[in-house]
């Protein structure tokens, strides 16, 4: 089972619908957005056909609930997905080991880090402070991350395994 991860889209709905299409197509069976959504990535993510889960980010006060296929809560999220545990925050304010997945965002920049949790940041969609729109995609079967950004100015994808 393949989980497509990303944070920080801060309503950019070109290079969302980019990377969420790049991350359906690599098998993505659900997605993550560790929070700072907007109202228009929401709507979009509930539309999707394949299950959301997010939680809010700092930016997401005013942000109300689309419905749909998205499941937004607050942090820290704590959830399963078959045999794996994940909790899921935007602000970096509660990395401890207590699941066996912990996704983060908020710092705009990828990060992971293996342990007796997987420490996962998948960076920033937006594009705000780097040429790129990264995320990354999780294989459940083989525990395997693979970071993945989109490159503005070559208009294309680049792939790396990481956390082996």
């Amino acid at each position: 089972m393949k989980i497509g991860l990303i944070s920080d889209t801060h309503d950019q709905m070109e290079l969302t619908r980019l990377m969420v299409e790049h991350l359906l197509g690599q098998g993505a069976d659900y997605l993550i957005h560790a929070g700072d959504i907007g109202q228009n990535v929401a709507q979009y993510l509930a539309s999707l056909s394949l299950k959301t889960i997010a939680v809010y980010g700092n930016t997401d006060t005013g942000l109300s609930h689309p419905g749909g296929n998205l499941i937004l809560q607050k942090q820290p999220y704590y959830f399963r997905i078959g045999q794996t545990t994940f909790k899921l925050m935007h602000q970096p304010y509660f990395l401890t080991p207590d699941s066996d997945i912990v996704v983060y965002g908020h710092l705009h920049r990828f990060a992971c880090e293996r342990g007796q949790s997987l420490f996962v940041n998948p960076g920033e969609v937006c594009a705000r402070e780097k040429p790129r729109s990264e995320g990354a995609i999780l294989d459940l079967s083989s525990q395997s991350l693979t970071y993945c950004f989109y490159d503005l100015q070559k208009r294309s994808f680049t792939h790396d395994e990481v956390c082996p």
